[in-house]
C-alpha cells in the first residue's frame, strides 16, 4: 500500500521542539493490548485471530500482555474459545461467561466490554469489522467516549503508545492516518483478511481472568427468537474462499457476467466483481472486490476483464496466486498478477469452463 497517498496524520503536540508530548497522568493506568474474540455458536471469526497476531505486534513494542477478551454462554464455550486465543498469541484471557451472553445482543455484550475497560484499563481495544464487531464497537466506542477508528487496513504504534489506524477515505482513493490522542482506550474496528492468520501453537496457554456480568435477562430488551447461521443464507462468502472468480467493465454487459458464475460454479468457487459492477447493479454490494469491498486472500483468484486499479490490487494482493483476463497489455493489474493472459474475457471465459468441466468429469470416472 505504499503506493497509495496517504493523509498526513495528527501531530502530537509537544511542550518544545523535539520533546516527547507529556501524556496525561491517568494515562498510566492504561496498558496492554486488547483484542475481542467474536465467537457465533462455539465457531472463532477468523479475523480475531488474525487480530491476535497483529496485536501480537502492538504489544511486545509496548512491552506489554497481549489479551483475549472472550464473551460466552457457558464455560465450555469459554475454555474452547480462550484456548484459541492462547494457541494464536495471546498471554491472558478477559472470560465473562453467563447464559444471557448465548447469543449477541448488543446491550448485553456493551454492558460487559464497558465493565470490563473501565475495570482492567487496556490502552488498545481491537475488533473484527463484521457486523457484529461494528455494532458492539460504536456502541462500546460510545459509551466509553473515546474515539474509534473503523474498517482498518492498517496498524501502527509510537513509543508513547498512540495507536496509528490506517483506513480508506474519500471513497477508497486516499488512505487516512488516524490517531487518538486524548482518549483511552485506543479503538479500533478491522477488515477480515486484510492481517495474516498468525501461526498455531497447539498446548500454549495463559492466564484466565473471568469477571461476573452483573446483568439479568429482565435487564436486556431484544430477545433471540432464531438464529441462522451465514453457510445457510445465500450471502457471499467471498473472504474465506479458496477460489475466487470475479468479473469487470471489460465483460461490457450484465448478462455477460453470467461467464464469471458459470466458471465459478464449475471450480466450486465464489463469485464478485470491481466497485463499478456494483454501481451499475450488475452484482450486490456484498460481492464488491477490493478497498471499499471485500478484502480476500484466496488460493486463486481470477480476475476476467478487471483493470486493476489500485483500489481493487490493495482488496486482492494477498492471494496466492493472481490469473487476470484482460485485452489490454498495459492494464494495471498485469503489473501485480502472477498469470496474465490477453484475451478478451468473454471469449476465454466459456473455454475456460468447458476445460475445467471436461477435467473434473474425467477424474470422477477414474475415481
Amino acid at each position: 500500500m505504499s503506493d497509495v497517498p496517504k493523509a498526513d496524520a495528527p501531530k502530537p503536540a509537544a511542550g518544545r521542539a523535539g520533546t516527547k508530548r507529556e501524556l496525561p497522568e491517568h494515562f498510566k493506568a492504561y496498558r496492554h493490548v486488547w483484542v475481542v474474540i467474536e465467537c457465533e455458536h462455539g465457531i472463532v471469526h477468523p479475523v480475531s485471530l488474525e487480530l491476535l497476531g497483529e496485536g501480537r505486534k502492538l504489544a511486545d513494542k509496548r512491552g506489554v500482555e497481549l489479551a483475549g477478551v472472550v464473551l460466552a454462554g457457558d464455560p465450555l464455550t469459554a475454555a474452547q474459545v480462550a484456548a484459541a486465543a492462547f494457541e494464536h498469541g495471546a498471554d491472558l484471557a478477559y472470560v465473562v461467561t453467563d447464559p444471557i451472553l448465548a447469543h449477541y445482543r448488543n446491550e448485553s455484550y456493551t454492558r460487559a466490554m464497558t465493565d470490563l475497560v473501565n475495570t482492567y484499563k487496556p490502552e488498545i481495544l481491537l475488533l473484527g469489522a463484521t457486523n457484529l464487531g461494528r455494532d458492539l464497537a460504536g456502541s462500546v466506542a460510545t459509551t466509553l467516549l473515546t474515539g474509534l477508528t473503523a474498517d482498518c487496513t492498517e496498524l501502527a504504534i509510537d513509543d508513547e503508545g498512540s495507536l496509528a489506524a490506517t483506513r480508506p477515505t474519500f471513497g477508497g482513493s486516499l488512505l487516512c492516518t488516524i490517531m487518538t490522542l486524548n482518549y483511552r482506550p485506543q479503538m479500533a474496528t478491522v477488515r477480515p483478511r486484510v492481517m495474516s492468520l498468525p501461526e498455531r501453537t497447539p498446548g500454549r496457554w495463559g492466564r484466565i481472568v473471568e469477571h461476573p456480568l452483573n446483568l439479568t435477562e429482565a435487564d436486556i430488551i431484544t430477545k433471540v427468537l432464531r438464529f441462522v447461521a451465514d453457510r445457510e443464507s445465500d450471502k457471499a462468502q467471498l473472504a474465506y474462499a479458496d477460489i475466487v472468480v470475479a468479473g469487470g467493465l471489460g465483460l461490457r454487459s450484465a448478462e455477460n457476467f453470467q461467464l464469471v458464475r458459470s466458471l465459478a460454479e464449475v471450480l466450486g468457487a465464489e463469485y464478485g466483481g470491481s466497485r463499478p459492477l456494483v454501481q451499475k447493479g450488475w452484482i450486490s454490494a456484498d460481492r464488491q472486490i477490493g478497498q471499499t469491498g471485500k478484502t480476500i486472500r484466496p488460493k486463486l483468484y481470477i480476475a476476467a476483464g478487471i483493470s486493476g486499479a489500485i483500489q481493487h490490487r490493495v482488496g486482492v494482493e494477498g492471494a496466492d496466486t493472481i490469473v487476470a483476463i484482460n485485452t489490454d497489455p498495459k492494464a494495471p493489474i498485469f503489473e501485480f498478477a502472477h498469470l496474465g493472459v490477453v484475451a478478451d474475457a468473454i471469449e476465454l471465459l466459456p473455454a475456460l469452463t468447458r476445460a475445467f468441466r471436461a477435467h473434473l468429469s474425467v477424474n470422477r470416472l477414474a475415481g
